[in-house]
């Protein structure tokens, strides 16, 4: 009676695992995996997740790195231990190729695809309209006592200004040292190193009026800020784009279209919003990113 009773459980058992291959199977889940990465900001993580939700619907399973710090994040992707992460046309050719400014965004685009695929077989997708540029903001009080637009008016009366540094801002090429040659010398009334985190609360507080800071940042939503025109094209364009290793892309080519879905919703003003969510409004990044890619995910079909 055992034997018979082991023999029906066995039968059982093989007929479960079996209808669950086939079940995986027909609901299209074994392309495989796929290793995301992000850097470690909020706009990185946003976009890394909307990325990982595309994919995961397109039929993959999906491992999730994301917090990566900048500085390892290539290097990461380089050695296998990242499939793909969301990177700036800018930061590539300024901070990993060392390459001369430039700032037409379809110029450095092209460069950095070509030389990425040479060097290291690193595809990069199509880029998006989002750009997520380097900037100054000024308290509108500020902006509005002195009837300062533009970085040129900013240079005008940058003596009458309290400059709330990051430190490496003072001595990076697209830094300080590089808006001087553009625009002249900036003689702050005063100039102070802030942690990163704290730069918009010491604006609010008072106690400082500029900061360097990143064009699609949440805060900047704030009336009580104002990103100034960068009216003599100093910075370059820095348009997000998936990149993925190029034997990964090979494997699973249906990946660029996915993915480049996504980059046709992706705007500037898009993801300040995004961004404002969680760093002002103090929502769960992976929340927002699962709001906004049910909001574009008929369109990807």
């Amino acid at each position: 009676m055992k034997n018979h009773l082991s023999l029906k459980l066995a039968a059982v058992t093989i007929a479960v695992a079996l209808c669950t291959v086939f079940a995986l199977s027909a609901c299209g889940k074994s392309k495989g995996t796929i290793k995301v990465g992000s850097k470690n900001f909020t706009e990185s993580e946003i976009i890394a997740e909307i990325y990982a939700l595309a994919l995961e619907d397109a039929g993959y399973k999906v491992d999730r790195s994301f917090d990566i710090s900048g500085s390892t994040i290539h290097t990461t992707l380089v050695h296998d231990d990242i499939d793909l992460y969301p990177a700036y046309t800018g930061t590539a050719l300024l901070s990993v190729l060392k390459r001369p400014l430039q700032t037409d965004p379809q110029k450095v685009y092209a460069t950095v695809k070509t030389v990425y695929k040479k060097k290291w077989n690193i595809e990069w997708l199509d880029y998006a309209k989002a750009t997520d540029s380097q900037g100054l903001a000024i308290t509108t009080s500020a902006a509005k006592k002195y009837h300062i637009k533009t970085i040129s008016d900013l240079q005008k009366h940058a003596a009458q200004l309290r400059f709330a540094s990051q430190g490496e801002f003072d001595e990076r090429s697209d830094g300080l040292p590089g808006l001087t040659k553009t625009y002249g010398a900036f003689h702050w009334r005063s100039s102070k190193i802030y942690d990163n985190a704290l730069k918009y609360q010491v604006l609010l507080k008072g106690q400082a009026d500029v900061t360097p800071c990143y064009t699609t940042e949440g805060q900047l939503t704030n009336k009580k800020l104002t990103l100034l025109t960068d009216d003599k094209h100093f910075w370059p364009p820095y348009n997000v784009a998936p990149v993925v290793r190029g034997s990964v892309l090979k494997a699973h080519p249906d990946i660029a279209k996915t993915l480049n879905a996504v980059s046709k919703h992706l705007t500037t003003a898009a993801l300040t919003k995004l961004n404002a969510k969680v760093d002002v409004d103090k929502e769960d990044a992976e929340d927002v990113a699962k709001d906004f890619y049910d909001s574009i995910a008929d369109d990807l079909k």
